[in-house]
């Protein structure tokens, strides 16, 4: 059962592939179309107010939104290109100066082994300031947007303004 898109949202679909609407009791057998039992509007009728495709390019195209994406971006792109320059420079250096890579340094364990734990070390770090600059930077001002969001959906919340960001 796939809807048909309308003008506003131009190839979107906004149906649940996974819900089943016949499980509801929305399939038209029973209380299709009128109102809904409990006096709300029935399955048929258009709901109230913007749609939620709307409400969501609303909150894409806001202040808070856009300070979070830049928050978000300010560390990884930075962190994930240090990484990958780290990992390539271990390649180069394993397949290009295996001499350098084979010197010991303590014991058996060789120059290749210590980078080789520095990768890991790396990683673990890596995921340690994300999680911390998640935490600190942007979780407190996502969960506000979502907040909103999900308040903007339910129809009872303000337009998006791009309110502070903590």
């Amino acid at each position: 059962m796939e809807k048909e898109a309308g003008p506003a949202t131009a190839g979107v679909r906004l149906d649940d592939p996974w819900y089943e609407a016949s499980a509801a009791g929305w399939d038209g057998a029973e209380g299709a179309g009128g109102t809904a039992t409990d006096g709300g509007p029935g399955p048929e009728e258009p709901r109230p107010g913007p749609d939620a495709a709307e409400i969501y390019l609303a909150v894409h195209r806001s202040a808070a939104f856009r300070e979070v994406r830049r928050r978000y971006r300010r560390f990884v792109v930075p962190a994930a290109l240090a990484f990958l320059l780290w990992y390539l420079a271990y390649v180069v250096a394993a397949t290009t100066a295996p001499g350098l890579m084979a010197r010991p340094v303590v014991g058996a364990v060789n120059v290749a082994m210590v980078a080789c734990l520095g990768q890991f070390l790396t990683t673990f770090l890596l995921t340690w300031a994300y999680a911390r600059h998640a935490r600190l930077r942007r979780d407190r001002a996502a969960l506000d947007l979502r907040w909103d969001t999900q308040e903007m959906t339910r129809g009872a919340g303000q337009p998006v303004t791009g309110g502070p960001v903590r």
